[in-house]
């Protein structure tokens, strides 16, 4: 019997790859046989290790950093990543912009909705018509997007609004871009809850008893409860699945 959600034999980039979700994302993917394209802007200490956390599970691994707010970056990036792979199979686009625990937090509104409008909406939107134009053109590919559980419901508060604002444009993108790429590629979206990256290990007692509050499974989620659905999205088990938004947030309603 084969393995359910394996990914033997598929090339996989994964766009901020180098901690957190991406990195359990590109991890996850090597357990299930896929060689990995680790994407960095300026970690590359921690991508490399990401790399070679991959390699020890068996598949290959590479890195490459690209800085996905520059526009001009964006194109080359893809060409690079192909010289590197050969072909691609799985393209996520999970990059985004820090503005909780980096130095992006203390940039004024508008500027903080510039960044999110370059590096998540952008990259995203711009990433995945050049790469699912390939894919369309060779007949087979995945790519994924990542959204936010509370982007379409709202969320109080400065980053509340500013995150829907872009992870609902990713979200929309994906159901479209879905449409256009159809039958050949499949563009599906996951959008986390509450996950225990860098800023839920040092949230405040009120933001814990949130989170618990609020979610039904009584607990964060974590990068690899991410990780295991981007995998199942990305493998042949979901062949049937495009242009989803799937929430993963522990049945969260608000």
């Amino acid at each position: 019997m084969s393995p359910f959600a394996s990914l033997l034999n598929r090339r996989a980039v994964v766009t901020g790859a180098s901690t957190g979700i991406g990195r359990a994302i590109a991890l996850e993917f090597a357990r299930a046989g896929a060689d990995v394209l680790v994407h960095y802007r300026t970690s590359a200490d921690e991508a490399e290790r990401t790399a070679q956390a991959i390699r020890k599970l068996g598949p290959q691994a590479e890195t490459l950093a690209a800085d996905l707010g520059d526009p001009a970056a964006l194109e080359p990036f893809v060409t690079s990543a192909y010289d590197r792979l050969g072909e691609i199979d799985v393209w996520v686009n999970n990059a985004g912009v820090d503005l909780l625990t980096g130095p992006d937090a203390n940039l004024p509104y508008d500027e903080k909705l510039q960044r999110l409008f370059e590096v998540d909406v952008r990259s995203t939107a711009l990433l995945s018509r050049s790469v699912g134009q390939r894919m369309q053109a060779r007949g087979q590919g995945a790519l994924l997007n990542i959204g936010w559980d509370q982007a379409d419901r709202g969320m109080e508060g400065d980053s509340g609004e500013l995150f829907a604002a872009a992870k609902n444009a990713i979200m929309g993108l994906t159901r479209s871009l879905a449409v256009s790429l159809a039958p050949a590629v499949r563009v599906n979206c996951i959008a986390p809850g509450w996950i225990r990256t860098a800023w839920g290990e040092t949230a405040s007692d009120l933001w814990q008893e949130r989170v618990l509050r609020e979610t039904p499974l009584r607990r964060w989620g974590t990068p690899e409860d991410i990780a295991r659905l981007a995998r199942f999205l990305a493998s042949d088990d979901a062949a049937y699945l495009t242009g989803q938004v799937i929430n993963a947030n522990g049945g969260a309603i608000r």
